[in-house]
């Protein structure tokens, strides 16, 4: 009960939220701040994105220095050109200014810590807070964070964090927070073909697909995330939850930061060109998860859905 507690006595003391971007993430974590009673106020590029939010008590504001006046200001969009944009126009004419900016989009260490000098420029507490998740996974009340910056920032995001999600790390101060996410995501690409090249080859073998997932998904070598993905690669279903050019930005973040840190990464090099391969034969608006297609038809595989009920072992949304 902790967890829910804390956030409502938040809200209750009136910090006002602020709220920079509706898509596929940015909708859901704000709904989950709305309905859990916290004063948000949201600025989407699209209004009619973010119109929806209001059933839940959030506002919708009309320009971006609206969001100025707020206490906490949460920023979740597609790239480090979009954030350079929101963040300039919402503080070119802006007085007061925010506590506090909560940045949650996947970008660059570089691009992080440019930030994180703007706004100190303006006295405002930065927090880097990307995440490990997806639209489905925030509806199930399963979103994680992980954060770096200041303690202080952390402990005041805490609160307003777990009515996300239920799980926020804090790994230290200035961009450590990107390093994880980029870690993370690389280890996403690397897994996702690793699987799509065993599933393929027991496939291959003559063991159905939904059959060798049970099985792995039952051993020490299955996770949430084999689990997660397994009605995808049973059934091809292969709707968007992350595009491919979006993990290709992610791969090449990583790849950067192990030239940077001088760290070999061979697989992520492998899998990078991979991903490459799936945007060169036009498989961009359906998910990552087609690295199994792919890896079918590198096998002489012909895939179908094999129209078997299986679970991604997420709870109910909501619960």
């Amino acid at each position: 009960m902790r967890t829910r507690t804390e956030p409502r006595r938040a809200a209750r003391r009136g910090r006002s939220i602020g709220w920079i971007g509706a898509g596929r993430m940015g909708y859901e974590m704000a709904a989950r701040l709305a309905r859990g009673g916290a004063d948000v106020r949201v600025w989407n590029r699209t209004r009619a994105k973010a119109a929806p939010l209001a059933k839940y008590g959030a506002a919708i504001a009309d320009n971006l220095p609206e969001l100025a006046r707020c206490d906490i200001v949460f920023c979740m969009v597609s790239t480090w050109n979009d954030v350079q944009q929101v963040m300039h126009a919402m503080l070119a004419k802006a007085k007061p200014v925010p506590r506090l900016v909560i940045e949650c989009s996947s970008i660059s260490l570089e691009g992080s810590a440019e930030l994180r000098k703007m706004l100190a420029a303006r006295g405002i507490e930065y927090l880097a807070a990307p995440v490990s998740g997806n639209a489905k996974v925030i509806k199930a009340g399963r979103l994680s964070f992980v954060c770096s910056g200041p303690r202080r920032a952390f402990a005041a995001a805490l609160p307003y964090l777990k009515m996300i999600g239920p799980a926020a790390s804090w790994v230290g101060e200035g961009e450590l927070a990107r390093v994880v996410k980029i870690c993370h995501n690389v280890f996403l690409g690397v897994v996702t073909q690793s699987l799509a090249e065993v599933t393929v080859l027991a496939e291959k073998a003559g063991v159905p697909r939904h059959a060798f997932l049970d099985f792995m998904n039952q051993s020490v070598m299955g996770s949430t995330f084999t689990r997660y993905k397994t009605p995808a690669f049973v059934n091809l279903d292969f709707k968007v939850t992350f595009t491919p050019q979006l993990l290709r930005k992610d791969m090449d973040l990583g790849l950067d930061a192990g030239r940077r840190f001088e760290v070999p990464m061979p697989l992520a090099a492998a899998t990078r060109d991979l991903i490459q391969s799936l945007i060169g034969r036009g498989w961009t608006e359906q998910d990552f998860a087609t690295l199994l297609l792919q890896q079918a038809q590198a096998s002489g595989l012909s895939l179908k859905p094999e129209n078997v009920a299986v679970g991604d072992g997420l709870p109910p949304a909501g619960r």
